[in-house]
């Protein structure tokens, strides 16, 4: 996508019904721009976070005169949930009781709160236990679709499961054997159902990228939903969107005899794992509201 279509929609995408609403009138595939739309208000939150918080005390006023939680959440243009795990935080419920809350509405200490929290709720896309669970099915399907497409063109891999406890830090896939594309040669492939904007991309090649050269030597990233025109990867990581990368094929070559061992998993061309159960929300965005988002 070019800079400036990307920044057109990243400045479009307010609220979620903007993202129905140019869903339909722009035929952007709604996934998408969901996904942008998540950028742009996650960044915001976590930038404005303890500037909100720093007000929770005269917020929680203002609600304890009448006024509700998700009014005073859309009046700060701030993520609901994120406004009432401070708000309940602020009226004394003890830290492990907020998010449960949100998990259970029925465990909220009066009718009122149950009533609010059930509001937050519905009104969060994203930091809702629903919203997480969408994030994290979002990523499950990338990482299936990267396992079909090696499963496909036979190629031998073990998953971050596999390796767990084995390395600091550890891809989607660790291949096998190296396989060729356009003459590199690749030894591990991350799987990223997000798009990538420049802010994103700095993010992960900090994090996760520039880790897996320095420990396995060259790989790729695919970004499904695409990433943003002109965008550089570092030395040793190839960089491609989803259609791309699954109109591929590599150049698998034998497997070499007399490999170590350990360097292979058990089966040469590896099924998916089944969906684990999901992770309990919560922890992934701060838990209770102590801390700032992602």
């Amino acid at each position: 996508m070019d800079r400036a279509t990307y920044q057109r929609l990243y400045d479009a995408l307010g609220t979620y019904e903007d993202v129905h609403r140019i869903a339909h009138e722009g035929h952007w595939d709604e996934e998408l721009l969901f996904v942008i739309h998540t950028h742009r208000i996650t960044r915001d939150a976590t930038r404005r976070f303890y500037v909100v918080k720093r007000q929770i005390g005269r917020l929680a006023a203002q609600w304890r005169h009448g006024r509700s939680m998700l009014d005073i959440a859309r009046e700060w243009r701030f993520p609901p949930v994120l406004l009432g795990q401070q708000m309940l935080g602020e009226l004394g419920i003890p830290r492990k009781k907020v998010w449960g809350a949100f998990l259970h509405p029925e465990s909220a200490p009066d009718a009122r709160i149950r009533r609010e929290v059930e509001a937050l709720l519905a009104a969060d896309p994203i930091y809702s236990p629903q919203g997480m669970e969408r994030q994290r099915e979002r990523g499950r399907q990338g990482e299936e679709r990267l396992q079909r497409w090696l499963e496909k063109h036979g190629v031998g891999y073990r998953t971050e499961k596999d390796l767990r406890g084995k390395f600091s830090k550890t891809p989607d896939a660790l291949l096998d054997e190296p396989i060729i594309f356009f003459g590199q040669k690749i030894r591990w492939i991350e799987s990223k159902a997000n798009f990538g904007d420049d802010v994103e991309m700095r993010k992960n090649l900090k994090r996760q990228l520039g880790p897996y050269t320095e420990l396995f030597g060259e790989g790729v990233v695919v970004y499904w939903y695409g990433y943003v025109e002109g965008a550089e990867s570092p030395p040793g990581i190839l960089l491609y969107d989803g259609e791309t990368f699954e109109s591929i094929t590599p150049v698998v070559p034998p497997r070499r005899a007399g490999a170590p061992a350990e360097l292979h998993s058990r089966d040469h061309a590896r099924r998916p794992h089944p969906a684990s159960p999901p992770s309990a929300p919560g922890s992934a965005h701060g838990g209770s509201g102590a801390g700032p988002p992602p």
